[in-house]
């Protein structure tokens, strides 16, 4: 997941509102949302090499969230899946300040990482870059490959459109947030990041949405979540083609 969009106690019908983009090779295993076989009160996707995932939500009303840091000269051999992190806080029972608390103890075994935890009442993030533990306070939020609302390009525009579209019409909302994270238009080079990778791959990666040949925005997922129910919305793309599933849950 390389651009998550959080809308957190800003509107007036939910307290979480989530439109989010996954970055990932093209070639990597990946199955769509939905309730894991293993662990039937958890809906997310699954990334089939590993077996973790990098979003998902719960019967119960629990929610992560995943994005890496990015880091090219870090070593990332020998170290654990980040996919673990997410998938461990939603089959567990601890409030996610004290699962992200605890994480931080094994900080080093992992990659770079940002995480979000939380439920309906409290929202939490965690990087283990920084080692970096906080409680997200109500407003818009962004997070890509850097720490939370970092000043990327990405993040400034879609924090900026998601701000817009949870303003307009309410019955349109979800297929504007969609629309809203399909786009690829890339930042002025001036603006871009200096992130250790070449100038050409910091223009491939500065859109919301990614395409190249070998890696891309594999999917994109809008969440609502209030007090009665769970809205998931998954669209999977495949080249021109698009898969869409929905979910809902009451809680």
């Amino acid at each position: 997941m390389c651009l998550i969009l959080l809308a957190y106690k800003a509107h007036p019908k939910y307290k979480l509102i989530v439109a989010a983009n996954r970055d990932e090779a093209y070639g990597r295993a990946t199955a769509p949302a939905d309730f894991w076989e293993d662990e039937p009160g958890l809906l997310a996707g699954r990334d089939l090499e590993k077996m973790g995932t990098w979003m998902g939500v719960t019967r119960s009303g629990r929610f992560a969230a995943l994005t890496n840091y990015r880091n090219p000269s870090e070593i990332t051999a020998g170290k654990r899946t980040r996919g673990e992190l997410v998938a461990d806080f939603l089959k567990g029972i601890d409030h996610p300040h004290t699962y992200l608390k605890k994480k931080s103890e094994t900080r080093a075994e992992y990659p770079g990482y940002n995480l979000l935890a939380g439920n309906l009442d409290e929202l939490f993030y965690y990087s283990n870059v920084g080692d970096t533990l906080k409680k997200v306070e109500p407003g818009i939020h962004g997070v890509s490959n850097h720490l939370l609302n970092t000043n990327w390009p990405k993040v400034e525009h879609g924090k900026e459109g998601l701000a817009r579209v949870i303003a307009e019409d309410q019955k349109t909302m979800v297929d504007q947030l969609f629309f809203h994270m399909e786009n690829v238009d890339p930042a002025p080079d001036h603006l871009l990041p200096s992130t250790g990778v070449s100038l050409e791959w910091e223009r491939l990666l500065s859109p919301m949405f990614i395409k190249s040949e070998g890696y891309g925005t594999r999917s994109s997922t809008v969440i609502l979540m209030n007090d009665k129910e769970i809205f998931f919305k998954e669209r999977v793309y495949a080249g021109e083609k698009r898969a869409d599933k929905e979910f809902l849950i009451s809680l």
